[in-house]
């Protein structure tokens, strides 16, 4: 039973060291000379209808909006910015490592041309498979992960129930119990927080700007209604396709279905640069950044 054992642990080793070897044999180009390397092509503008300004006293986050899974969603807040409902409000809830939440936390402004609460969009259904970048069919909350148009997503088996998850810089609508409750409350997540996927309408995430989010206080600065009002005032949301002429919107967003994104995934399966001792074979969808560049 011992020499049985023995042969299966070698099999076991032997089979181990010819996958490394095949995989270190393999060349790989580093992320940073795909993208360097990529072809116009593989390149796309983003569409000044379907991006944001989120205008914070700190800077402009620049958010690009997710139609093709919550086409409501994407609609209501473009609403509710040309009406100027975000004005002078706040990012009143900053959770670290969790969420930073913007809106109007007393409840008192009223959408004039938005609504203050729409139908869920968690998840979009297809009557065929919804055709992804694949990033792996190994994950803890779904069948598999992937790309869908620059997002993040993931899918059911059969790849008919597609949604965006939750990783650092995803853009999302905020809701109470009531699962049809959220319209104007919301939030980018701080980190992979992938248990708030399939609970929550995921509708866009931040192309830039992280950094004026990271600077926000976590805390106002009293306790009075004056420090309340001062705290991480969001000036304004607009709509990059109403104001072209004062701020041209030159940003490019590698295409995630393009050669060059499926190289920069097998990339970050295994970084090739001469520093990684360990390649594990693998990448958790959220550790895929879509790359960017501005004109």
């Amino acid at each position: 039973m011992n020499k049985i054992k023995s042969l299966i642990t070698c099999s076991i080793l032997v089979a181990n060291f010819a996958s490394a070897s095949n995989k270190i044999d393999e060349k790989v180009a580093s992320p940073a000379d795909i993208i360097k390397n990529a072809p116009t092509s593989d390149w796309r503008k983003l569409n000044p209808e379907n991006t944001l300004y989120l205008e914070l006293v700190e800077g402009t986050v620049v958010i690009e909006l997710n139609p093709e899974l919550a086409p409501g969603h994407v609609d209501n807040i473009k609403l509710l910015a040309r009406e100027g409902f975000y004005k002078n409000l706040n990012v009143y809830r900053f959770v670290e490592g969790f969420v930073a939440q913007g809106g109007d936390a007393k409840e008192t402004r009223k959408p004039q041309v938005g609504k203050s609460a729409i139908k869920a969009e968690f998840y979009k259904i297809t009557k065929s498979a919804q055709t992804i970048t694949l990033v792996d069919d190994k994950d803890g909350y779904a069948s598999r992960t992937g790309f869908l148009n620059g997002f993040t997503v993931a899918q059911n088996d059969d790849a008919t129930k597609t949604w965006q998850t939750h990783c650092p810089g995803t853009f999302a609508m905020a809701r109470g119990n009531s699962a049809d409750s959220g319209g104007t409350e919301f939030y980018v997540a701080l980190g992979a927080i992938r248990y708030l996927d399939h609970n929550i309408t995921s509708f866009g995430r931040v192309i830039s700007g992280m950094e004026y989010i990271q600077r926000l206080e976590r805390q106002p600065k009293g306790d009075s209604d004056l420090a309340f009002k001062n705290y991480n005032v969001i000036k304004d949301v607009k709509v990059a396709a109403d104001h072209l002429k004062d701020r041209p919107l030159v940003i490019d967003i590698m295409k995630t279905e393009s050669e060059s994104f499926k190289a920069l995934i097998k990339a970050r399966r295994n970084r090739p640069e001469d520093w990684f001792l360990a390649t594990p074979n693998y990448t958790d969808i959220c550790a895929v950044s879509v790359p960017m560049r501005q004109g």
